[in-house]
């Protein structure tokens, strides 16, 4: 699906207009259009990003092969970057979708595969004109990336509750399976988040040093504004990971802990049990000549001296605190 929005004298004129029409707005310089393609058809890739704009073929490629990773690519008449927003629920969990964006002198054009908020959000604002209309496509693509590192505190905010409820249940006694999943499931929500937050913080890093001429100069504090939001969003994702790992940590030794004491117990076991299997071992040889088997109170002398044996066996291993 195409939407359009013509932008001009700092108010909304047109919208969803016709591909025609398209092209001869773009051939108006007092005019700024954003065009958004929202998942759309392989004939509407081919005439709007190669018929209308004219993109490098390169460009339309990385648009139709997803991206792991932020990236920016300067070319002579416009910029091209690589976005990612992300999404989380419980059921499910940790999602991404790429969001890329052809910056040029007087246009904006987007590009994604899935419904993202932010551009949900950015085009009913510029649907009801509710606030002036940006008087640069510079500042329309600042303010779709706002809305779209905005939507990242959620994420981050359900992943903090999540590692709460982890660090709770290490230190309770649950199934070691379904804790041990969960705690590598979440590990690997947090460095999916690191790796797109950083590339990302370096893309708007090149964008606030105003190393692109498709960048006004009264635009560079709202960038770097942008770029130590990131920069906040990354050590908080770091701080959250770093819990993590002392909390998988600490589930490690307890599960040692854990181990090391059955192992105490049943080594205490076997020491109680010493007397007696030694005693009973020894009687249960067969001797041609053994007095004490002869005797009318052998029975009870070895009887008693297992007794006792395991008494002192158990005090000792008692005041040793092996159970």
């Amino acid at each position: 699906m195409i939407h359009s929005f013509i932008f001009g004298d700092g108010r909304l004129v047109g919208r969803d207009l016709e591909l025609e029409a398209v092209r001869l707005v773009r051939a108006d310089k007092g005019l700024i259009l954003w065009v958004d393609l929202d998942n759309p058809t392989d004939e509407e890739i081919k005439t709007v990003l190669e018929g209308v704009f004219q993109f490098h073929p390169l460009a339309i490629e990385d648009c139709l092969t997803p991206s792991s990773l932020p990236k920016i690519e300067d070319y002579e008449d416009y910029l091209f970057f690589v976005t990612h927003a992300v999404d989380y629920t419980r059921a499910e969990k940790f999602a991404t979708n790429e969001l890329d964006l052809f910056l040029g002198k007087d246009y904006l054009v987007t590009f994604h595969r899935q419904p993202l908020r932010s551009v949900t959000t950015l085009r009913e604002r510029a649907a009801k004109n509710t606030s002036l209309a940006p008087r640069g496509p510079d500042r329309l693509a600042h303010s779709l990336i706002d809305l779209l590192v905005d939507n990242y505190i959620p994420v981050v905010d359900e992943l903090r509750t999540e590692l709460e409820e982890l660090e709770e249940s290490v230190l309770r006694k649950t199934s070691s399976e379904q804790l041990v999943a969960e705690l590598l499931h979440i590990r690997g929500d947090f460095s999916k988040l690191r790796q797109i937050v950083r590339p990302q913080r370096d893309v708007i890093e090149r964008l606030a040093r105003g190393d692109s001429k498709m960048i006004r100069a009264k635009l560079l504090p709202y960038f770097r504004d942008l770029r130590d939001n990131l920069a906040r969003l990354e050590d908080t994702v770091t701080g959250y990971h770093e819990r993590l790992m002392m909390a998988f940590d600490i589930y490690l030794n307890k599960a040692a802990f854990e181990a090391n004491e059955g192992i105490k117990f049943l080594t205490a076991l076997t020491a109680v049990t010493l007397p007696a299997v030694m005693v009973g071992g020894w009687y249960g040889m067969n001797f041609d000549h053994m007095p004490e088997l002869r005797s009318p109170h052998g029975y009870f002398y070895a009887s008693l001296f297992t007794l006792v044996a395991t008494l002192l066996m158990a005090v000792y291993l008692k005041k040793k605190r092996w159970f």
